[in-house]
């Protein structure tokens, strides 16, 4: 997510750490990139930011890494593995008009200096039906392969960047689109897609148990996880704060992470 959130349709955006290069260019449907928990924090706040975590990758049975969209532009992946990051998401599509056009170099960039990488995509429910965007999905960079180095593709269903919290759906109808999404997605794949959220959203929005199925990403700025949606009791990732850039921890060590990207 960005650190500074704009509305305008034309941005150039800049960070003032060296572990990056985010330049956003004036190109058509900005208004359709929509980083991964931007309205979590624009809903929920952005907490403590100051979080002090290990993220020595040789001290700890966690694994660290970032999450990344069109708004970071050309990644220095590089300085993203020296500070530790051993995992990377990319964001590869929106609804089913938008894509990544720093795709390649973000999800092909990170794998080539050694990352364990995968791909997401951010839902809008209300656009088009859950199967529809999975193929999108699909279709645009968010496949799986079993190479030991591509994570399952993940779903980011957040708070409605346009309107209504719930994109004007029931628990249960937004629970049936999760479904043709994660359905649609594991028939394309053979994997389950891991569903990124957080617990507030989740817990009014939908109503159905995914826990069996689909690993958990949880976003919650703050120096604890805190509470789980409903239905899941353990977490596979936690997004723990958005600054200088997304920073995530994947819940055990090294090989409990290839063995997500294995299946």
């Amino acid at each position: 997510m960005r650190t500074l959130f704009r509305c305008a349709a034309l941005v150039v955006a800049t960070t003032t750490t060296a572990l990056l290069t985010a330049v956003v260019p004036a190109h058509a449907g900005l208004e359709e990139d929509h980083p991964m928990g931007s309205q979590i924090a624009k809903h929920e706040g952005h907490g403590d930011q100051r979080i002090a975590i290990d993220t020595d990758p040789d001290a700890q049975a966690a694994v660290y890494g970032i999450d990344v969209s069109g708004h970071q532009g050309n990644v220095d992946w590089a300085a993203q593995w020296h500070a530790g990051k051993r995992f990377a998401y990319v964001k590869a599509t929106e609804g089913t008009g938008y894509t990544n056009p720093y795709f390649a170099q973000q999800y092909n960039g990170s794998y080539n200096i050694g990352m364990i990488r995968g791909a997401y995509h951010f839902a809008l429910p209300d656009r088009s039906g859950g199967a529809a965007q999975a193929n999108y999905f699909v279709d645009n960079g968010g496949g799986w392969s079993g190479d030991g180095k591509t994570l399952p593709g993940a779903l980011d269903v957040e708070y409605n960047p346009y309107g209504s919290t719930c994109y004007g759906l029931s628990a249960s109808a937004m629970t049936g689109w999760i479904l043709a999404f994660s359905d649609t997605y594991h028939a394309r794949t053979g994997r389950w897609p891991v569903i990124y959220t957080s617990t507030t959203w989740w817990n009014q929005c939908v109503n159905g148990d995914f826990s069996s199925t689909n690993p958990l990403w949880v976003a919650r700025y703050a120096s604890t996880v805190g509470t789980l949606p409903r239905g899941w009791s353990v977490y596979t990732i936690w997004q723990y704060s958005s600054t200088p850039i997304d920073q995530n921890e994947f819940n055990g060590a090294y090989d409990r992470l290839q063995a997500l990207a294995n299946g």
